[in-house]
């Protein structure tokens, strides 16, 4: 077991560098892109391709403020952008009425695809 707990350390140990190495590579690559106004780059073997996404940060006080129904917040606990997004669809919710608890993050997500 001892071998066992030691090769899952290094694993995550590695998984950490490699999870660092991507964020930079990614940032590298998206700075690239969006210093050129592309959203699409191809070079020998691979395609780059930059999908343009919003999402919604919501605020937890400004959230409970508009949603006072003690049985809504039992289902969300915390503003969790998915849990909410079903309160909607399923008419818990309104949309009218949350409007000013969130603010719009604009984020951009990398897909690097080979030919």
């Amino acid at each position: 077991m001892d071998q066992k707990v030691q090769r899952y350390y290094e694993l995550k140990q590695q998984q950490k560098e490699i999870e660092q190495q991507l964020s930079e590579l990614r940032s590298e690559i998206v700075s690239h892109c969006s210093e050129r106004h592309a959203s699409e780059l191809e070079f020998d073997q691979y395609k780059v391709k930059i999908v343009h996404q919003e999402r919604k940060e919501y605020d937890d006080n400004k959230l409970y403020t508009a949603v006072v129904d003690p049985s809504v917040w039992r289902m969300l606990s915390k503003a969790d952008p998915s849990k909410i997004a079903s309160l909607i669809k399923l008419n818990f919710i309104s949309e009218d009425k949350i409007k000013d608890t969130y603010s719009i993050k604009k984020i951009s997500l990398l897909q690097v695809d080979k030919k």
